[in-house]
This record gives structure tokens, C-alpha cells and sequence, in this order.
């Protein structure tokens, strides 16, 4: 078995959390619960599948929790798991940076925003 090799550390955390989604996902759960269904409407821009593809990846990797309840119909809730819940300020570091460069490039950061619960 070839044991993986990284050149720094944060290519690591980049493997877990990279890409255009998951920490826009992950944003969204550090307030709570989200059925799929609400993280569509709060992620209008994601398709579907990529939703579906990169809560997968979250749950495999032990990011977030899925959460099947009994009942007709099926309800499926995601929520951070603990190891997750690790990861919290690093995702507040990349907002307060985001909202920083937003200001710099754009001055005014609610001509770019979407109107959401996170951008108040």
C-alpha cells in the first residue's frame, strides 16, 4: 500500500474542503441543520447533482452528519459532525477575508452580496 505523500499540510485540508462548494456548504451549516432541499434555496448557483456529490464527499471524508429520519416521506437532514465543527474558524477566517476583499475590489459589499442570512 502507497501511503500518500503531501508537499505542505494544506494541500490536506484543501483535499478535504477545496473546490467551489464545500465550504459555502459548510457555511450554511454552521447555523444549524439543513434538509438537501434548503441548502438548494440558500446555494441557488449549485446544480443538484454537484449538491448531492459534494455531501457525499463531506460525509465520507466525516465532515458533516447525514441524518435519516423514518418516515413517509423519507426526510434527510446534514448537519456538521464534530470533527466538522473543527473546521468552524477556518471557515470564519475565509468569510472575514472574503467580506475584506469584497471592500477592497468593490467598495460598497452589498452591491455584490446575494441578499441571504450570511450576509447580514
Amino acid at each position: 500500500m502507497t501511503t500518500k505523500k503531501y508537499n505542505i499540510s494544506v494541500e490536506a485540508t484543501l483535499e478535504v474542503i477545496g473546490g467551489k462548494w464545500k465550504c459555502v456548504i459548510l457555511c450554511h451549516l454552521t447555523h444549524g441543520k439543513k434538509r438537501t432541499s434548503e441548502l438548494k434555496r440558500l446555494i441557488p448557483s449549485i446544480t443538484q447533482k454537484m449538491l448531492t456529490q459534494q455531501l457525499r464527499e463531506l460525509e465520507e471524508d466525516g465532515i458533516v452528519n447525514r441524518i435519516i429520519y423514518n418516515q413517509v416521506p423519507p426526510k434527510v437532514e446534514y448537519e456538521l459532525s464534530e470533527y466538522g465543527w473543527s473546521l468552524e474558524s477556518i471557515l470564519n477566517s475565509l468569510c472575514a477575508w472574503g467580506e475584506v476583499h469584497i471592500i477592497k475590489e468593490y467598495g460598497d459589499k452589498f452591491a455584490v452580496l446575494e441578499d441571504n442570512m450570511l450576509n447580514k
